[in-house]
């Protein structure tokens, strides 16, 4: 199959300077705001070379051609190339002209092609070596050298096909071969006519056909049989509605004509349901948002007045096998409307043995949940093993942030729409759908591990990973290796965050800080009452600091002695504070110091931050803080 390198689009609806684009060989994602101009990049490449005669899909300058520029256009007398795309020769293709044509005669992979508004199609850069072909057809004729000298001194095959050989026999074998072969099974080109003939013979037949599909290709709840057996656009029926309709059909072999005239139904809702059954099977295989769903086929007669021919329409239902209950389809989910359509859609060249074609999604899956989207990510992924695929999105669920290569940003300006890769992009909201997809990417990282321990903030995570590592340094025990620190940010958003990991089906627990606020305690005994999460998957460091602490926060773990050393080589300015200097009175070594410093606060992450560097030793740090905190992980890792 050949693979769309590059496409340039030029003078088409919003497009009114030339840009070009570099494809990728497996995904190319479209990001932009709503009337940017993806619609119109997709719809100019289905241009080119549609995958079945549509007149929606033919280049038409007073339809296309930026509107502010037409008349002048029209006056100039042009015939303009809105498309042109270059495509990358399969080797197969490649070895197949080799063995015809012998070795050197095809200087380049790679060919463009292009449409133009008035006269068709027009090919470039075949870039034929006529000389070594010249010289190669020696070998396949077995001419001699001095017919060989004639032939080259010629100079092309052109004036070869058209020399006067007089009454030398092999000279007219060469002439007549060529005439049989590259003439007459060429394009009429007056000029390189081994170019015509490999773009007739090889490239032509082979060159991709555009499938294109958008949300106007749904397929409605009632479709009449009548409709499709005439090819009528009837009521609300649409044109893309109608060729679904029929695609279903076509899929499930039955003969529309052969239905119109039958007054027994059963044998054909049953080859419907066949075909329904086997697309629900396609879906659920990435469809995990429900998969309670199947589709249900009625075929109605509406009789008509005056003895007039009944109507018989195709009744398209969503039962829900848990709620037990049927609805039009129309009334179902638009996102598993949509899934079901694109199937049957996609199925009308899927059967094909010649799977030729580059798929054209128009913000595919738009009314689906960011979970389905994900699904429908990984099925566009799957896809594109066998197809070259351009879709187009504004969503960040539909952009994979370790795919940004993949993405071309669309964006509407003064000039017309630009399209560029993202790393050039600089319109915010342009931008912001990659941004979004980034920021729920690094979100997501938080939580590939299975086993995820919440604490306050990064802070604690410093302390504990500094203390594991000391611990297992001297072969005592640290935290788990497969447990993940996740800092949330606060003891205020615990709750949410429990919440939101154990959606995710992961294994939690908390280390916190002793509540200082009801509100927060009552929030978390409320997800206990709630069995959301274990109560003893919720531990405090008070259970860890020794029986003189009501409450404690993590640094109250380490002796007073140790933590004001570390205090003073991350805050010169409180390093002459010792701990006659503190009072007793208050619960934690925080309160201590916030009280030595006439009530103002300091920032506790920085000590944290300057442990990690000091390059301290366990000698540095009391039994009694070693016993503390290795119980403490002894404790955390038989939760898990």
């Amino acid at each position: 199959m050949f693979i769309l390198k590059q496409a340039k689009i030029n003078k088409y609806k919003s497009y009114s300077t030339q840009q070009e684009v570099l494809l990728e060989s497996d995904v190319t994602t479209l990001v932009g705001k709503n009337e940017s101009g993806k619609t119109a990049f997709l719809e100019a490449l289905a241009k080119l070379n549609y995958f079945t005669n549509d007149e929606d899909f033919e280049f038409d300058a007073v339809q296309d051609y930026p509107r502010n520029e037409l008349k002048q256009y029209q006056r100039s007398g042009e015939d303009l190339e809105p498309i042109v795309c270059t495509f990358q020769l399969d080797q197969n293709t490649i070895d197949e002209i080799n063995a015809d044509l012998g070795e050197g005669v095809l200087t380049t992979d790679t060919f463009s092609v292009s449409s133009r508004y008035g006269s068709g199609r027009t090919w470039y850069h075949i870039n034929s070596n006529e000389k070594k072909y010249l010289e190669n057809i020696q070998t396949s004729l077995g001419f001699s050298d001095e017919t060989k000298e004639k032939v080259l001194e010629l100079g092309s095959v052109k004036k070869v096909a058209e020399a006067d050989s007089g009454e030398d026999t092999e000279l007219q074998s060469v002439i007549d071969h060529i005439n049989n072969t590259i003439v007459n099974e060429g394009f009429g080109w007056e000029q390189k006519l081994v170019d015509a003939y490999v773009t007739k013979k090889y490239i032509s037949p082979r060159l991709p056909r555009f499938w294109y599909f958008d949300e106007y290709h749904e397929l409605p709840s009632r479709v009449s049989i009548d409709a499709i057996r005439n090819n009528a656009i009837t009521g609300e029926l649409t044109k893309q509605q109608l060729e679904t309709a029929k695609a279903l059909f076509e899929l499930a072999m039955i003969d529309v004509e052969e239905l119109s005239n039958s007054t027994n139904f059963e044998s054909f809702i049953a080859e419907l349901e066949a075909t329904s059954n086997d697309i629900t099977d396609k879906i659920f295989e990435y469809w995990s948002t429900n998969s309670n769903l199947s589709i249900e086929f009625k075929i109605d007669q509406i009789n008509k007045p005056n003895n007039q021919r009944p109507e018989k329409i195709l009744d398209i239902r969503v039962k829900n096998h848990r709620h037990r209950i049927t609805l039009p389809l129309k009334n179902r989910s638009k996102g598993f409307n949509w899934f079901f359509s694109f199937i049957v859609w996609f199925s009308k060249i899927q059967d094909e043995k010649d799977k030729n074609f580059i798929l054209l999604l128009d913000e595919p899956g738009l009314n689906l949940h960011a979970s389905a989207q994900a699904d429908l990510l990984r099925f566009i992924n799957d896809l594109s093993s066998d197809y070259q695929i351009v879709y187009s999105t504004h969503s960040p669920f539909m952009v994979e942030s370790d795919g940004l290569h993949r993405v071309r940003t669309v964006y509407d300006s003064d000039t017309g729409s630009i399209i560029s890769d993202a790393i050039q992009e600089k319109d915010p909201d342009t931008l912001f759908p990659l941004q979004a997809a980034l920021g729920y990417d690094i979100a997501q990282n938080l939580f590939v591990s299975k086993n995820n321990l919440l604490v306050e903030g990064p802070s604690d995570l410093n302390y504990l990973t500094f203390m594991s590592n000391l611990l297992e340094s001297e072969g005592r025990e640290g935290l788990r290796n497969d447990v993940t620190i996740i800092p949330v940010g606060g003891l205020d958003k615990v709750v949410s965050f429990v919440s939101l990991l154990r959606g995710s089906k992961l294994k939690i627990s908390c280390l916190l800080d002793t509540f200082n606020n009801a509100k927060g305690a009552q929030r978390l005994d409320g997800l206990i009452q709630s069995k959301i999460i274990k109560d003893k998957q919720v531990r405090f460091f008070d259970e860890f600091a020794g029986d003189n602490y009501e409450k404690a926060d993590i640094e109250d773990l380490f002796e007073q002695s140790e933590y004001l050393h570390i205090l003073g080589e991350a805050l010169p300015e409180h390093k002459g504070i010792t701990v006659s200097d503190l009072d007793d009175k208050k619960q934690t070594i925080l309160l201590q110091l916030k009280a030595v410093l006439g009530g103002k606060d300091f920032n506790h992450y920085k000590p944290s931050q300057s442990l990690l560097g000091m390059g301290l030793t366990a000698s540095f740090f009391s039994k009694e803080t070693l016993d503390r905190f290795e119980k403490m992980f002894i404790e955390m890792n038989k939760l898990y």
